[in-house]
């Protein structure tokens, strides 16, 4: 069954009727809290006779309040595993990579203005959109995208949470020119819309200069059988795989049962035709909303944010200072008393007194009758009315008591306070409107289910993507990697049969549950000055912790210099070693580095001892050698004549000393020094001397 784009037409108009009364009033406070704080009639009244309109906007300054406090203090999404499939590890990877998603497409900017949407009107919306990283690739990303008009959005009147989570249809529209319309679908109609059977829903679609077009996501829900098979996978039977492949693979079903498979539908058209249509990656509608205050009254559900019941006491105020002002500029100016006659001759500069400065103001001093008069007397102005004054500041706290902020200081005495203490009134003052806050977080903690959703479908490839951690540092990770050594068992030696196998992908995105936890509360860097500060104080306390922690201490300072210091602390320091993203708990990495440092030490004592001894059996040796040369010249020189020991002997002798010396007196420097080598030596030579053999001798002398 083809769409028809009356089904968006009929659901336009459906959620303009339900959300009319919230509609219009919500545009009226946005009107009211962007200075238009006059009744119409009142206002032209007031503009005919020239009269003032003051307009002392103060809603605007008390929800700039709840907007910058929320801007301090962002959510953050944090990923944790949900069963056993899903691993830690990688859910901190897909945590870094949620925080690259809202970097990348400006996150902030889209959360900020739902939000202040949310405290004008009663609710904003933002968006979560797929496209490709650039022109010439087929990677795609996610972003998150602001809508800068909640006007636009028509969402699902039915859906109850507070995140949006369960709505089954949205439509946003847009305004493009006829220009651009035709250059985008050059084959669809542009005239001839009033002509159709639409009706007066025409021109809600439709203007003279512009097409209006819209995008219309819906969850459609198909009959299908959910199939349990051999290997305890779960799929639809419409999605599973060829028989024969099934056999080959030895996979069986074991079991099915009736029931939906849930897909979102997205589609762009205009009132006429539909220009784009495909299968949303999802199985959330991709629109967030973070709504204000919510209340059912008579079955019809009302929202607003926190200029509704503020309008009141910002248009008396408004009111109650026009009138202040209005009285002092249009009281009489003060007056002077005389007699008639008084002026006569000078009428022109007594007219002009109140509003030029002569130096002389000439009277005379009888009146018309010639008696006698005093000089002129001028009359004291009336001052600013009292009650109005103090109607304006009462109705200054009527606006404080209806937004909920209040003045810390007001009706209590004055003096130095702590920090704590200004930051207890400023937490009771914030407390009123905490919910807001609150709303933002459960839309936000929705955005990252939803991205949650779309990360195996959209980084389903192997890919370098950039993370981001909590510290705000990007770091490059492999996702999806397969790896070379899949199968293989990860035990050394003889393998455990009990040990789980290599997995066959790293940093495997497509696998497992995860789910999303809020962090809330202060900032990374607020976080990390609180923490230098007390850790300053524990070491003013315990100076051996610099040994310990130092490199800590100074990573968590912000002047120029720290992380060189901090460097070199954790150079010499031992216990930066350990790996935080190891699967070793820290306290065993610990204790392999101890017993590492112990080995290490055992095989220098070791090699030492070893060339000791060594070097004392080289050194017997040469002594058992020296000796059986000397015995042998004594036993030769007596068995046979001392001419019969040529020189040619000696010499060969003496090279063969000079070549044992030689190649020994490195290990004898190391052992022994060189005196010892050289008394050693010397003896040498005196036993080669009594032997009588000179020639050997001055060999030996010139090899020392």
């Amino acid at each position: 069954m083809s769409f028809e784009p009356r089904e968006a037409m009929h659901f336009l108009r459906m959620v303009g009727d339900i959300e009319s009364t919230n509609r219009a009033q919500g545009l009226d406070d946005l009107r009211f809290s962007a200075g238009d704080q006059w009744p119409a009639d009142t206002k032209n009244t007031r503009m005919v006779e020239s009269r003032p309109c003051l307009t002392v906007n103060k809603i605007d300054a008390h929800i700039r309040q709840v907007t910058n406090a929320q801007r301090q203090q962002r959510p953050r999404i944090k990923v944790h595993p949900l069963d056993g499939a899903a691993d830690p590890k990688i859910a901190e990877v897909i945590t870094g990579l949620t925080r690259h998603i809202e970097l990348n497409s400006d996150a902030d900017q889209a959360y900020d203005t739902a939000f202040n949407f949310a405290c004008r009107i009663g609710w904003g919306y933002w968006r979560v959109e797929t496209d490709y990283v650039r022109e010439d690739s087929f990677d795609q990303d996610i972003f998150v995208r602001q809508i800068e008009n909640p006007f636009t959005v028509y969402f699902d009147p039915h859906s109850s949470m507070p995140d949006g989570s369960d709505a089954e249809r949205a439509l946003i529209t847009d305004l493009i020119t006829r220009e651009s319309f035709k250059k985008l679908y050059p084959g669809a109609m542009v005239d001839g819309f009033h002509g159709e059977s639409l009706g007066d829903g025409m021109v809600d679609w439709v203007t003279r200069h512009d097409i209006r077009i819209a995008e219309y996501f819906c969850v459609e829900q198909e009959k299908d059988k959910l199939v349990m098979l051999s290997d305890q996978s779960v799929v639809f039977a419409s999605q599973l795989p060829d028989a024969q492949l099934m056999e080959q693979a030895g996979v069986y079903v074991v079991g099915e049962r009736p029931s939906y498979r849930r897909k979102v539908m997205w589609r762009k058209l205009t009132a006429h035709e539909v220009l784009e249509e495909r299968e949303w990656a999802g199985r959330y509608i991709p629109i967030v909303p973070t709504y204000g205050d919510s209340l059912v009254v008579d079955g019809k559900k009302s929202r607003f944010g926190m200029v509704r019941y503020a309008r009141d006491p910002q248009m008396a105020y408004n009111f109650w200072r026009t009138a202040m002002t209005e009285s002092v500029a249009m009281a009489p100016k003060a007056k002077w008393l005389m007699a008639e006659g008084q002026d006569e001759g000078h009428e022109n500069e007594w007219a002009r007194a109140n509003i030029s400065a002569f130096p002389v103001l000439r009277y005379k001093m009888t009146d018309v009758e010639g008696r006698e008069a005093g000089r002129p007397e001028r009359l004291q102005p009336e001052p600013p009315p009292a009650g109005a004054m103090e109607a304006a500041m009462v109705i200054g706290q009527d606006l404080q008591a209806v937004l909920g902020q209040f003045d810390p200081s007001m009706g209590k005495p004055s003096g130095p306070k702590s920090g704590t203490a200004i930051r207890a009134e400023q937490g009771q003052s914030e407390l009123s409107n905490f919910h807001y806050y609150d709303n933002l977080v459960r839309s936000i903690k929705h955005t990252g289910r939803i991205m949650l959703d779309l990360i195996p479908r959209i980084y389903d490839s192997h890919r370098i993507m950039r993370i981001i951690g909590d510290d705000g540092k990007p770091e490059l990770v492999n996702i999806n990697q397969p790896n070379p050594q899949a199968g293989q068992n990860p035990t050394q030696g003889q393998p455990d049969p009990n040990a789980p196998a290599i997995a066959a992908v790293l940093n495997d995105v497509t696998v497992g549950t995860y789910d999303v936890v809020m962090e809330v509360g202060p900032s990374f860097n607020s976080k990390r000055a609180d923490a230098a500060d007390a850790m300053t104080q524990m070491v003013a306390g315990n100076p051996d912790l610099m040994k310990i922690a130092g490199d800590l201490i100074f990573r968590n300072m912000d002047f120029p210099g720290a992380d060189i210091i901090a460097d070199r602390l954790a150079a010499v320091n031992p216990l930066t070693k350990i790996d935080d993203k190891s699967d070793v708990p820290p306290q065993a990495q610990m204790m392999i580095q101890q017993l590492q440092s112990q080995l290490q030490q055992c095989e220098q004592q070791l090699q030492q001892a070893g060339m000791v001894i060594k070097h004392r059996s080289d050194i017997e040796q040469m002594k058992q050698d020296a000796e059986t040369k000397r015995e042998l010249m004594r036993v030769t020189g007596k068995a046979h004549d001392t001419e019969t020991w040529s020189s040619t002997d000696l010499q060969k002798t003496a090279l063969k000393a000079k070549a044992d010396l030689e190649g020994k007196s490195m290990d004898l420097h190391r052992a022994m020094g060189v005196e010892e080598i050289k008394a050693h030596l010397a003896l040498l030579l005196s036993r080669m001397e009594e032997a009588g053999e000179q020639a050997a001798s001055e060999a030996v002398e010139r090899a020392i």
